[in-house]
């Protein structure tokens, strides 16, 4: 037979010995565990200061044939946050069918603290029928503030009033 703990004699004192080992380590993982969750379980002050961030709303509100070119008219409502010297957006046209077709980056700034504006600019080359998406597919510069590309980024509300679905 194995030898005992120093304590411990016979098969019960082995028994209490396992017993009370287990019951160390599972305290012992249980306590780590715990240490584990509690960065997690603390909230995030980061992610709830941008949660806060007033919106910033970009609707496309109009399309029209400009030549062979579709003008595509942006309103962009800052009503609630602060200005921006610069908003430069990567746009994706897609058709009706969902096949990509045009990729333009566009300027929509610079827009003053608390306004509305509206930024006309022009998919070339592709009839405004055609258009049966616009997705945002990224900023590529945000300034003004301690404005950041993700934090407009994330701010940005998107909505249409034409026929073409607008999305993020």
């Amino acid at each position: 037979m194995g030898r005992a703990m120093p304590g411990c004699r016979g098969i019960g004192g082995r028994l209490r010995a396992g017993f009370v080992l287990v019951a160390t380590l599972t305290a012992s993982i249980s306590g780590a565990a715990a240490q584990d969750a509690s960065p997690a379980a603390k909230p995030d002050v980061k992610s709830e200061a941008k949660s806060d961030a007033p919106p910033l709303k970009i609707e496309l509100n109009r399309l029209e044939p400009a030549g062979d070119a579709c003008r595509t008219y942006m309103l962009v409502d800052n009503g609630r946050g602060p200005a921006l010297k610069s908003l430069k957006v990567d746009l994706f046209a897609f058709d009706t069918e969902g096949v990509a077709q045009k990729r333009l980056a566009v300027e929509l700034g610079p827009v003053q603290e608390k306004k509305t504006v509206v930024r006309l600019f022009d998919f070339a080359g592709l009839a405004c029928p055609k258009i049966g998406r616009l997705l945002l597919n990224d900023v590529l510069a945000c300034e003004g503030g301690d404005a950041t590309r993700e934090s407009c980024l994330e701010r940005i509300e998107t909505t249409s009033k034409t026929s073409a679905a607008f999305d993020r």
